[in-house]
């Protein structure tokens, strides 16, 4: 019995990889969807999400996630709850494979995603959501007039810090040396913030929280200054990781193109890579953006440009 030849399969989920497959479902490509080892992205490690259209009450992000795979699978799309560990994208139909087992597609999305560098330890997963953030345009919003902290030295903080002066009444970096990675301009203007404050030398030891009527609930930190190694706990309602984000591109080095920072580069004004017939859609490819509505957009783009090749090449 030969193997099947898939129409289009989409490596990822999250909004960018389920948009691409509602798209692809209704224009009857049956994608095949594998949605890796965090199904749903990063949003389903997001407690609440206020920004995306058409949810004015908010929604919770794992049940965000559902209802977008819901929509899929109502046009079609085949979802799986699991993890793609090795792909041939070097001739048609390319293969992708799972468990050991292969699979072949005349065309590939992949939306793989971007993961939050985090400080790995243990407290700081329990409270994520709770208090803890890796994003301050996501989050900053619930934050308004209390006092947060961001760990990180680089321009990333340094935008993170100055975005949330907007909302918080007090924002203190944490950095673990003696000045900032960050360009100037962006220390100058974080700096300058009456806002702002800064714990040279230090490092996040600790996570500290309660349960309040049944709820997590951050309510501090315990920092350590690398220098002397003396603890010293502070109160604060936020804490929010600043330190970059690592795209998941690593099964595919040497195979798509990427930049310094191991983003998949995409042709401008679509999302072709380097190989036809494979196309990159969500934070996998945007190092820039990376919000829930912008890895939807691009999803949907990524469906849009797969039905199109698929079409140039006599498959509908």
């Amino acid at each position: 019995m030969s193997t099947p030849v898939h129409k289009i399969i989409i490596i990822g989920s999250g909004p960018a990889g389920l948009t691409a497959a509602v798209y692809a479902g209704r224009a009857n490509l049956h994608p095949l969807v594998f949605e890796g080892m965090q199904p749903g992205g990063q949003l389903t490690i997001t407690t609440e999400v206020e920004n995306y259209p058409g949810f004015p009450k908010g929604i919770m992000g794992p049940e965000m996630m559902d209802m977008f795979r819901e929509q899929a699978q109502r046009f079609g799309a085949d979802t799986h709850f699991k993890e793609v560990t090795a792909v041939d994208f070097s001739k048609r139909p390319f293969r992708v494979v799972v468990d050991e087992k292969e699979y072949f597609s005349e065309a590939v999305i992949v939306a793989t995603g971007a993961s939050a560098k985090l400080l790995n330890i243990p407290s700081e997963a329990h409270y994520m959501g709770y208090g803890v953030s890796a994003c301050a345009t996501c989050d900053g919003f619930f934050f308004k007039n209390q006092e947060v902290y961001v760990v990180g030295g680089g321009d990333t903080a340094m935008e993170e810090a100055s975005f949330l002066t907007k909302f918080a009444s007090k924002v203190t970096i944490v950095h673990r040396r003696d000045q900032f990675r960050a360009s100037k301009i962006m220390q100058a203007r974080v700096l300058n913030n009456p806002k702002v404050s800064v714990e040279w030398n230090s490092v996040v030891h600790e996570v500290l929280g309660e349960e309040r009527n049944g709820k997590k609930t951050m309510t501090g930190l315990k920092l350590k200054n690398v220098t002397t190694g003396e603890i010293s706990q502070v109160k604060t309602d936020g804490l929010f990781m600043a330190i970059g984000h690592q795209p998941n591109t690593t099964l595919f080095k040497g195979i798509l193109d990427m930049d310094e920072k191991e983003y998949l580069k995409v042709q401008p004004g679509s999302t072709r890579t380097n190989i036809p017939g494979v196309f990159a859609a969500g934070d996998v490819a945007d190092s820039y953006y990376r919000q829930a509505v912008t890895a939807a957009g691009t999803g949907c783009m990524a469906a849009i440009d797969a039905e199109r090749f698929l079409g140039e090449q006599g498959i509908h």
